[in-house]
């Protein structure tokens, strides 16, 4: 990935890693817009985003980053924001729509996405690249303990759910697994590593790339 030219970075992450926190803050380092599922969410629920509507705003040349800026701004500043905003998406309609917006959005500017469909629906983009982010099951359970206020027992159910529903929407629409290392081009364990350790990681290796 040359960081010179526009470029799409995912981060895939496991719930309790940390990595949307990542996922923001290397959006902000280099200067670039950050996107995640809740922000598609937001955008189809409030904006009456199809794919047909895709497509007039695009013939429009109309940008979608104010909104998105704005929509996000009150996201992260509502007191009822959950640590892990999860989307639901029940049919290949919602799945395509979804995926439609995040290339439309790539396409008009550098950009993160955060997400659990990133790797997939970047994988063949140019000038992109597909981060995991991994921790030890004790990393991840004291995390949402300590974010969520739960204890341990609800931490483990939480991540025992959506570890399953991710892994199942993935091989819903794809005949491969979010933990296969193939789909991406750096993977970083958080056991030893803050979130701003993490960023710097990416960074060096962003660096190196665009050389």
């Amino acid at each position: 990935m040359n960081r010179n030219e526009k470029f799409v970075i995912t981060i895939n992450r496991e719930v309790g890693s940390g990595g949307r926190t990542v996922g923001r803050k290397l959006a902000e380092l280099l200067g670039v817009k950050y996107c995640d599922k809740a922000i598609v969410q937001g955008l189809t629920q409030k904006f009456g985003l199809s794919i047909e509507r895709i497509e007039e705003i695009k013939a429009q040349k109309k940008s979608w980053w104010n909104d998105i800026s704005n929509y996000y701004n009150t996201l992260v500043n509502s007191a009822d924001q959950p640590m892990e905003a999860e989307v639901k998406l029940d049919n290949k309609i919602m799945f395509d729509t979804e995926k439609r917006i995040l290339q439309e959005l790539a396409s008009q500017t550098s950009c993160v996405v955060a997400g659990r469909t990133g790797f997939m629906v970047f994988r063949n983009w140019p000038n992109h690249l597909n981060i995991f982010i991994q921790a030890s099951m004790e990393h991840r359970i004291k995390r949402i303990m300590e974010r969520q206020n739960v204890t341990e027992e609800v931490a483990r159910a939480i991540i025992a759910k959506l570890d399953a529903d991710r892994e199942t929407y993935i091989k819903k629409y794809e005949d491969t697994s979010r933990y296969d290392t193939r789909n991406y081009q750096l993977v970083i364990n958080m056991d030893d590593l803050s979130e701003d350790d993490a960023v710097a990681v990416i960074m060096e290796y962003v660096n190196r790339m665009s050389k």
